[in-house]
Parts: C-alpha cells; sequence; structure tokens
C-alpha cells in the first residue's frame, strides 16, 4: 500500500476515535457506555395492504442495559399488589400519589398497577360460544384455564367486556373491570344509535347528551352496580365506550335534521342556548368560532360525566369511576380530558396508531384532567405469521408473533416511565374467528388474540409478555431511581 494512502488512513482513524472518545457518541442505535443497542428495529404496517414495510425503533427488556430483571424479589399479594409496601387498607381499589407517581392501591394497602387482557369472554356469536364449548366442556373449566393461563404470563387482571360473572368463581380469580353502555343503551332505545366499526354510532356522530329523559335513564341504568358493590375483586367500571368525537361537535348540532331525528331537539335547543349565552345575544351557526366549537365538546362530555357518575357512585361508591375509554380525535381534545378529570378517578384511554406512548401527549391527558392517573384501556398489534388477514381493526401489523411481543415491551415501557399511569389493557384475549360473523365490523379476520379462535396460545408472543410483566414493579423501580 502507498506510504501516503496508509499514514492518511492512520490519521483519519485518529480523528475519529478522539472525536467519538470525547464527545461520548457511539454507533447509531446503540449505548455509549455498553455495547448493547438503545433500539431494535421492527418491521410494522398500519394495515397489510400498504406497499412496504417500515422499520420501528423499538425498546424490549433487554436494551435497559443496567436493569436486572429480578420477579423474585417483591412478593405479591393475591391481588397483585406489591406487599414490600404499605399505604392505608380501604377494602377496595383507590388511587393514590405516591412521591410523584401514581398507584392504584389494593384492598390491602398495597401499590398496584393492572395489568390486563380485554375481552376475556366465552364469544359474541354463536359460533365463538360453540368453539368455546367444544373446547373446554363446560364455562367452569374455560374460566379456569382462561384466569390461569394469564396468571401464568404475569397479567393480574381483565379488561372492557370480560365475563366476570364466571372468571371470578375461578380457582384463581384476578381483579376485573365493567363495562356498561350508559349511553350507547339510551340512544337505543331512542332509534338514535347502531353498531359502526369499533363503537356505536349515533346521528351525525352526535350523542343525545341533552335529552331530558337521560338523567333518569341514568339513575334507572345503574342500579344493575349494586350486585358487586362489595366484592373486592372490581376494580371500576367504564360507563361507555369511545364516544364520538369530532371537532365540529357544534356545527353538526346545530345543522342536525330534525325531521330524521326527532329526538335530537333537545341538543339543538341546548346549543342554541349554550352559544347564544356565550355570545349575549341569540346566536346560531354563522356565529361559531374554533374556541367555541372546543368548549362546546367539553359541555358535552361535561354533562354526560356528571349524570352517569352520579348514579354509578349513588349505586356502588365502592369502586372507580373509569369513564368512557376515549379514542381517536378525543385523545387530542383538552376538553375532553377537563371534563373526565371533574368526575372520574382515572382516565381510561384506547390509544392507537402510534408505536410508542408520546410522552407530550401523556403529559396534556395529566394537565388537562387536573393531575388524574390513566389507564389504557385498548391497544394491540397483529402478526402475518397467525394465517389470518389482519384486514379488520386499528393495531399495528407486524411479521411475527415474537415481534408482537416487542412492540408489547416497548410501548408498556413508555407508559411506565410516565409515572402517571396505573395499568394497561391489551385487546384482546381470543383472536377473531373469521368464519364467524361478528356484530363489529372491527373484529372479523384478525390476529389480536394472545390465543387463537381456538385457544391455542401464541407462546412466543406470551413469553414476551412476562419478561416485562413478571418485573413491572421492578421496572418502575429502575424508571423512578433515574
Amino acid at each position: 500500500m502507498n506510504r501516503f494512502l496508509l499514514q492518511s488512513m492512520v490519521i483519519f482513524s485518529l480523528i475519529i476515535f478522539c472525536h467519538t472518545s470525547c464527545f461520548g457518541l457511539s454507533q447509531p442505535g446503540t449505548d455509549a457506555n455498553n455495547s448493547k443497542p438503545r433500539y431494535i428495529l421492527v418491521d410494522a404496517k398500519a394495515k397489510p395492504t400498504d406497499s412496504n414495510w417500515k422499520p420501528f425503533e423499538t425498546r424490549t427488556l433487554e436494551q435497559l442495559y443496567d436493569f436486572k430483571p429480578d420477579q423474585k424479589s417483591i412478593e405479591l399479594c393475591e391481588y397483585g399488589g406489591r406487599t414490600d409496601k404499605k399505604f392505608e387498607a380501604k377494602g377496595f381499589f383507590y388511587p393514590l400519589k405516591i412521591k410523584d407517581r401514581w398507584w392504584l392501591i389494593d384492598p390491602h394497602g398495597h401499590p398496584f398497577i393492572h395489568v390486563a387482557i380485554a375481552s376475556v369472554y366465552t364469544g359474541i356469536t354463536e359460533l365463538d360460544r360453540k368453539t368455546t364449548s367444544e373446547v373446554f366442556g363446560s364455562v367452569e373449566k374455560w374460566a379456569n384455564f382462561s384466569t390461569k393461563l394469564l396468571s401464568d404470563y404475569g397479567f393480574n387482571g381483565t379488561g372492557g367486556w370480560s365475563e366476570a360473572q364466571y372468571l371470578r368463581k375461578s380457582d384463581k380469580p384476578l381483579v376485573y373491570t365493567l363495562s356498561w353502555d350508559f349511553m350507547a343503551d339510551f340512544a337505543t332505545s331512542k332509534g338514535l344509535a347502531w353498531q359502526v366499526s369499533g363503537h356505536k354510532g349515533y346521528p351525525e356522530e352526535i350523542w343525545p347528551v341533552f335529552h331530558p329523559e337521560f338523567a333518569t335513564f341514568c339513575d334507572e341504568y345503574a342500579k344493575k352496580l349494586t350486585a358487586t358493590k362489595d366484592d373486592p375483586y372490581c376494580l371500576g367500571h367504564f360507563s361507555d365506550n369511545e364516544l364520538q368525537t369530532r371537532e365540529d361537535m357544534l356545527d353538526r348540532t346545530l345543522k342536525m335534521d330534525l325531521t330524521k331525528y326527532p329526538e335530537m331537539k333537545y341538543n339543538v335547543e341546548e346549543a342554541k342556548r349554550w352559544l347564544s349565552e356565550r355570545k349575549g345575544k341569540p346566536a346560531g351557526l354563522g356565529d361559531c368560532n374554533d374556541k367555541d366549537r372546543s368548549e362546546f365538546i367539553g359541555h358535552m362530555f361535561d354533562t354526560y360525566f356528571k349524570l352517569t357518575t352520579a348514579a354509578i357512585r349513588k349505586y356502588d361508591s365502592n369502586h372507580l369511576c373509569l369513564g368512557s375509554r376515549f379514542n381517536g380525535k378525543a385523545l387530542k381534545c383538552p376538553e375532553v380530558y377537563r371534563a373526565g378529570g371533574k368526575y372520574l378517578d382515572v382516565i381510561s384511554s384506547n390509544y392507537y396508531r402510534t408505536w410508542s406512548p408520546d410522552p407530550e401527549l401523556m403529559m396534556m391527558w395529566y394537565n388537562e384532567s387536573g393531575g388524574k392517573p390513566f389507564m389504557i384501556t385498548e391497544w394491540y398489534a397483529k402478526g402475518m405469521d397467525s394465517g389470518l388477514a389482519n384486514n379488520s381493526g386499528a393495531g399495528w401489523v407486524v411479521k411475527t408473533q415474537t415481534d408482537r411481543g416487542r412492540f408489547y415491551q416497548n410501548y408498556v415501557l413508555g407508559l411506565m416511565e410516565s409515572k402517571v399511569c396505573v395499568g394497561w389493557h391489551w385487546f384482546k384475549y381470543v383472536d377473531n374467528n373469521p368464519k364467524a360473523i361478528a356484530p363489529d365490523p372491527s373484529n372479523a379476520d384478525s390476529n389480536k388474540g394472545i390465543v387463537d379462535y381456538k385457544y391455542k396460545p401464541y407462546y412466543p408472543l406470551l413469553n414476551e409478555m412476562k419478561k416485562i410483566n413478571e418485573n413491572v414493579y421492578q421496572l418502575i423501580d429502575y424508571f423512578d431511581s433515574k
């Protein structure tokens, strides 16, 4: 090799060495003080028909180079709370801020994070229920299998739409939530609600919250909550699911076709009254500005939570009010969280279309709600190795079950770092059966479950989930020490 070229290469190498040493730079994706990468790349798509896979930076337990997993270092009580810390025991769950982190406190007084799976049920369609019966023979065997599987892989609870009436009687009961349909059932009784993808739809996406009969309906509807009001394993109540939210709800209301929806006249009347009071004169559609539109959304949610929370607490004052599971555009609407914070114990959000939770968005939820903790009550990824088409639903599409587990780890690590998240509920327990005609078109053909539709577990997914689940409290201590 030419001497001049050799000398040039040596000098260049020394310059690079000094540069990276002096300024602490490292190879892309690696930690400057350790050879382990800060993240790995996982390929994902928003839907399987997208032309290209996109690599996403993904952090797993292995990327926390100075964290030493030790799931046996903290003993758990029967609810799943950490027994190394003790606060006031009230016999039921309640939220408590300890230093700068929010917790749920279990009935014994132990700090607790709700690590759950949603929709743990025997099936919605006749074919689903038939399959469950063929696999297990009895609902008791199904419940024992299901709760044991969840417990074995570090889950301590069940989320929305789970069949608590069966699961609670299993050999290994888990902390459960209950899902209700205050608005959906009221609107349905008035012919003002129908199934759309993921939730109920309403006229012009406006729900009849100002109807004079809604308050009475809520009171009567909430009487059924007395059945579980003394059960310490019940965490709390969801009042509805994903109430539709649009930026122009005020405009939509004022333009409502009352010849088509006469029962919506109360919403129209209230919108006119509310807007005229703000303007100090009779006002209509042409008088709206963006601030009016935002504040009217808050007015709708404030009215809704005021009525539903009062009814829930009248008949069950022991358990938490968890809200209506915000989603979509509601997630970026401060007025929605402001209204929820006035009445709820814990804010619930179905948080899709993000690979990693956004710290700024989560802080907005926290600040606007007046400092209330939150739970993520729906999110998931679908694996193309499942054999399912994966066309329905809002979750990411990834290549393998292991990648689903890596996504779970990355997402949950971000939630724990926030210090205001007190639980997360993966959606869901069982895959969609592509042969079953589901009432909800978002649940048609997708790999959302931790088991397939014949109850065969996805062990590569579950093994990745377990790594995080069994170290939740140790990881929280790790992040809090930073």
